[in-house]
């Protein structure tokens, strides 16, 4: 029955660390961050078969304290960020592909391609830039001709077209032309 206890603890404590540790999805997640989770998980399975709960308990928060103060110093300094999480690197430039940054990454043309696929981009040359961050997903740019219209676009289209009717209304000639086309109707019906 103690056993029992014991694993609800590790769970608790587990769930508790874990949630101080910060929201992130596996997807988010930097290569430290990663190994920490694991271990973390690990850790927390091996108390119940060896009944030292306490030591798991400890070693669990020094691993979250250990998470917590890498993220401080990636926010704080530059170069560890740089170290320990790494920076976008740029794979397709204005429609070409970055083959040398490609191969930095082990990633094949045909796995960027599923990518890009995956975000529904169908040619390499709508593309202006593209990384792949630090955490695998990828990132990118489309050319401004490929770019879909925005909302706030299309309603500048709208009223530059309604000035423009509203100019022609306003032109002193409108009048003349309006009355010489009525005029030559009214001549032809005649």
């Amino acid at each position: 029955m103690d056993f029992i206890w014991n694993a609800l603890i590790l769970l608790i404590s587990g769930v508790f660390f874990l949630r101080i540790s910060g929201r992130k999805s596996i997807s988010q997640m930097t290569i430290a961050h990663t190994i920490i989770m694991i271990s973390i998980g690990s850790l927390i399975v091996q108390p119940i078969a060896e009944k030292s709960v306490t030591r798991t308990v400890i070693i669990a928060g020094i691993f979250v304290i250990f998470t917590i103060i890498l993220e401080f110093l990636q926010i704080k300094l530059n170069f560890m960020e740089k170290l320990i999480t790494g920076k976008s690197l740029i794979v397709i430039d204005n429609g070409n592909i970055d083959v040398d940054n490609l191969k930095k990454l082990r990633l094949t043309v045909d796995q960027l391609e599923m990518r890009l696929r995956q975000q529904g981009v169908s040619q390499i040359d709508y593309i202006k830039s593209a990384t792949i961050e630090p955490n695998g997903q990828l990132g990118y740019e489309l050319k401004r001709e490929y770019k879909p219209l925005t909302i706030g676009e299309f309603e500048k289209i709208i009223s530059s077209q309604d000035n423009k009717i509203k100019d022609t209304n306003n032109n002193i000639f409108s009048e003349v032309k309006y009355k010489h086309i009525n005029n030559t109707k009214n001549k032809k019906l005649k």
